[in-house]
């Protein structure tokens, strides 16, 4: 028994015996064999075969379960698989002893219930006939059963539907996103047949109206938890001539309250706490008083609530017709004052709420958890969407692909992000299923049988906790990284700041801009705008994405056109490549240093022009500290002695000078050394240069002589370079000082 995995091999072995599987020398059949094999390959084996006794001892004819478990090998792997997970779910199927059998259709872990599919079957459960126009306010499919039976039917069937889903969940042959549209699509169902039960309660004689419920958050987006509050919005109107809108509102408030006590009986908490004004406010609003309060008072959050909104049920055409009011609000909020900030402050907030005994276990809102990834997913759709549509859908991962083929995201980036986000939300999965509880925490540290159920239920087998602990402390280190990456990109707030017609850098937008901002030669600048961005290859849709914010970074230095015209320069040799685009849309400030540099000094853009590889300076203010005496004189000394030959030696000693001069005219413009400190630096660069020449010459001459140099060789520096004042144009004065060996003659020497 402990070989099979059972942490308590007595009790396993009672209730294997119990369900007539185990005798005195083992498992009692072939058929034996295989049901206790699939026991002991579960998240929890002894989990699993207690609840199965249970469940065994629940039957009227405990033979046809037996038979069905030795004989049905996906019945077998489903119900067991789905005990060993689920404590909650064990518990229904022992309360209800016949619905095991809704397991045994082998097609289930294959197919996937439609939206209507699930609809239909919850509204023939209350009563309602499901051949009906779906409830849509105070008219369509309506239910037949007294409320308290309708609940009762209603809480059965949607425990029976988690059952079916946790099966094929568990048996890995759906994603975790198509888990989660199924919940949501679940939850909408469960919404419509709420409503069907709460119009079946209406009194006659009530003013007729049109209700819609707008799904918001996990629910709208369609990843929905196994254990969630649904989110909603809920929108109200009277009938096409109606005369009493106050009696249709007054209709439309009841339903949505009835719906809501429904709901909360059968499944879990309906919130519209999202709604204009939040608890406070009315529970249903008309479109127009929508439209007014997200025009006139609504604060940054709400837009980043709206983003997921779509309807879910009642009066879709009415939904629609909220969605398409809304929607442009919502793209147009980035452009709010400090609206970057007030997101990034909000995920702030959130992580402060965290107490410390409970942040290692965290899940969703701790670092590296699910919030890291979807505050940066709704942040860069958010400022990009304005925009761009394609960037817009409700449902995490595909913001991550739509983000991802628009350029705004690296696409190795969002693969960490999309598997990362997978693997969370297997884990919070399973995390709710075993006791059907709302939950994203992990067992505490000590709770290792706890942290082993997981972590087997994730899919783990050998050294399943150390492997667990191990891959989610890799998962949760990218996600902070790759978040705080993204969501703290300068690139965001300065996109936000600009006006939609200037972000979207279209001709007659960027001819405008340009001669706004100052530039000369707007229509040069134009031209060099139309080359950087032309095409729809990946490199243009990056530089569509950078050069709006680029312009006012030009603007802002001394020579904006000749800045643009160096830009143009250095990405024509350096676009090809794939990490110089990349670093400047993704890596802290390159992108700003880099305009305020090439638009402040002609000589950075022409030691750029040759050496462009440099760029990559920009993101690490410690790759802008000149380096020592030492270091330089190691480094142009090992650069030299590479190439054989004297021009290859000296070229390749050129090259390392423009680089370190490039280091240190970077740092002073961007104001990381004083005068003093430039004076020196520059100083060390020119001394540096001066005794690799002499290595040089050196090995040159000694290889003319075949043999050492007769003389000791000083070089002295003088003026400027001797006293480590040393300017970008100065030449290296300097004094020549030979000694000869003894024995060698003067003429020699």
């Amino acid at each position: 028994m402990i070989r099979l995995g059972f942490q308590d091999p007595a009790a396993a072995q009672e209730a294997l015996t119990g369900l007539d599987l185990w005798g005195p020398s083992g498992p009692v059949d072939d058929g034996a064999v295989e049901v206790v094999t699939a026991i002991a390959d579960v998240a929890d084996p002894d989990l699993a075969v207690q609840a199965l006794a249970r469940l065994h001892h629940a039957q009227p004819d405990p033979t046809l379960l037996r038979q069905a478990l030795c004989q049905e090998p996906g019945l077998r792997s489903r119900l067991v698989e789905v005990l060993g997970v689920s404590t909650a779910l064990g518990d229904h199927l022992v309360s209800h002893p016949g619905d095991w059998r809704a397991l045994r259709d082998d097609d289930l872990v294959v197919t996937r219930p439609s939206l209507y599919g699930l609809q239909c079957r919850l509204l023939r459960v209350v009563g309602a006939p499901a051949d009906k126009e779906l409830p849509w306010g105070t008219g369509g499919a309506t239910a037949t059963l007294p409320e308290p039976a309708a609940v009762e039917a209603l809480r059965l069937e949607y425990r029976r539907c988690l059952l079916e889903l946790a099966a094929r969940d568990l048996s890995g042959s759906v994603a975790v996103e198509d888990v989660g549209g199924e919940l949501a699509d679940l939850a909408a169902a469960t919404l419509t047949a709420g409503l069907s039960v709460a119009l079946a309660s209406l009194p006659a004689g009530v003013t007729a109206c049109r209700l819609a419920v707008i799904g918001m958050g996990k629910c709208g987006g369609r990843e929905l938890n196994y254990v969630s509050d649904v989110d909603v919005v809920f929108v109200g109107e009277g009938l096409e001539g109606g005369s009493d809108d106050d009696g249709a509102i007054r209709t439309a408030t009841r339903l949505a309250a009835d719906m809501m006590r429904v709901c909360a009986q059968v499944a879990w908490p309906v919130d519209a706490g999202l709604r204009p004004e939040g608890g406070s406010g009315p529970l249903v609003r008309t479109l127009a008083s929508h439209t007014a309060y997200y025009r006139r008072w609504a604060k940054t959050w709400e837009f980043q609530a709206l983003l997921k909104a779509r309807p879910v049920a009642g009066d879709l055409a009415l939904g629609k017709a909220y969605l398409e009011v809304i929607a442009p609000m919502v793209w147009e909020a980035a452009g709010r004052d400090g609206f970057v900030e007030d997101v990034q402050s909000m995920r702030r907030r959130v992580e402060s709420t965290i107490t410390a005994d409970k942040a290692d276990r965290e899940v969703k809102l701790g670092r590296g958890g699910l919030r890291d990834i979807e505050f940066a997913v709704q942040l860069l759709q958010l400022v990009h969407g304005r925009t761009d549509d394609a960037v817009r859908s409700g449902t995490t991962l595909v913001a991550l692909d739509q983000l991802a083929a628009g350029g705004y995201v690296g696409r190795e980036d969002v693969r960490h992000l999309a598997d990362s986000y997978r693997w969370l939300r297997t884990v919070e999965h399973r995390l709710q299923l075993h006791r059907l509880r709302r939950t994203h925490l992990l067992p505490a540290a000590d709770d290792e049988p706890g942290l082993r159920r997981v972590a087997r239920a994730v899919g783990y087998r050998a050294d399943a906790l150390v492997t667990f602990r191990r891959e989610r402390a890799g998962y949760v280190r990218e996600v902070r990284r790759l978040h705080e990456k993204l969501f703290y990109r300068p690139l965001l707030s300065a996109v936000a700041r600009l006006p939609t017609e200037q972000a979207r850098l279209t001709p007659q937008a960027a001819a405008a801009r340009l001669e706004a901002l100052g530039f000369a030669a707007p229509g040069v600048a134009l031209k060099h705008l139309e080359a950087l961005t032309d095409g729809v290859s990946r490199r243009a849709v990056i530089q569509q994405t950078l050069l709006p914010a680029m312009l006012g970074w030009f603007a802002d230095a001394a020579d904006p056109d000749a800045g643009l015209l160096a830009f143009r320069q250095v990405s024509d040799r350096l676009g090809s490549t794939p990490w110089f685009l990349r670093l400047l849309r993704d890596e802290g400030r390159a992108a700003e240093r880099l305009a305020h540099l090439l638009a402040s000094s002609r000589l950075v853009a022409d030691l750029l022009g040759r050496a462009p590889e440099a760029v990559r300076l920009l993101a690490d203010d410690a790759e802008l500290v000149p380096r020592s005496r030492q270091v330089l004189d190691s480094a142009f000394v090992a650069t030299a002695r590479r190439r054989d030959d004297w021009e290859g030696s000296v070229a390749a000693a050129r090259g390392l000078r423009r680089e370190e001069l490039l280091r240190v005219a970077c740092a002073d413009l961007l104001g990381l050394l004083d005068q003093q400190q430039v004076g020196t630096a520059l100083s060390d660069v020119a001394a540096a240069v001066v005794s690799a020449a002499l290595e040089t010459a050196t090995r040159k001459v000694e290889a003319e002589l075949r043999g050492p140099l007769p003389v000791r060789f000083a070089v002295i520096a003088m003026g400027r370079l001797g006293g480590g004042e040393q300017g970008y144009g100065s030449d290296a004065d300097v004094l020549f000082v030979h000694q000869s060996h003894p024995g060698v003659a003067d003429a020699e020497a």
